[in-house]
C-alpha cells in the first residue's frame, strides 16, 4: 500500500478534520483557530482564506508568517510517535497541530496548550 504522503493533501481537506475532531469533544473552530494561530502566526482570517484555496499542506506550514519559537515545548505522543523525536522538519511542524488539537479535544485549557 503506497504511503500517503500527508503534506501534498490538500489543506482545505484536512483542516476541517481537526476542527470536526475537536468539535465532537465540545471545543469550537474558534479554538482550533486560536491554536492555530499561535503555532503559525496565521490570522483566523488567513486560516479561511487557504480554505478557500488549493493551497497544500506541506505549504500551509512552509509559507507560515511566524512559526511560535515556543512550539519546541510542545512534547508527547501523536499516533504512537513522540513528536519531538521526529527528524523531518516539517512533519515535527504538522505533528504540533495534532498535539495541540489533541490537547484542546481532551479539554486542556488553552494557556496550558499554549505553553503560556
Amino acid at each position: 500500500m503506497p504511503r500517503i504522503d500527508v503534506a501534498q493533501m490538500p489543506f482545505a481537506k484536512l483542516y476541517p478534520l481537526l476542527v470536526n475532531k475537536a468539535g465532537k469533544k465540545g471545543r469550537t473552530r474558534a479554538e482550533v483557530d486560536q491554536v492555530t494561530a499561535w503555532l503559525t502566526g496565521y490570522t483566523a482570517e488567513d486560516i479561511a482564506r487557504l480554505e478557500q484555496s488549493d493551497t497544500s499542506y506541506g505549504d500551509f506550514f512552509r509559507n507560515a508568517p511566524a512559526m511560535n519559537p515556543n512550539r519546541t515545548r510542545i512534547t508527547g505522543k501523536v499516533c504512537g510517535v513522540r513528536v519531538e523525536e521526529i527528524e523531518d522538519p516539517l512533519m515535527r511542524e504538522i505533528r504540533y497541530l495534532d498535539k495541540l488539537v489533541d490537547e484542546l479535544a481532551k479539554g486542556k485549557a488553552m494557556a496550558q496548550i499554549l505553553r503560556t
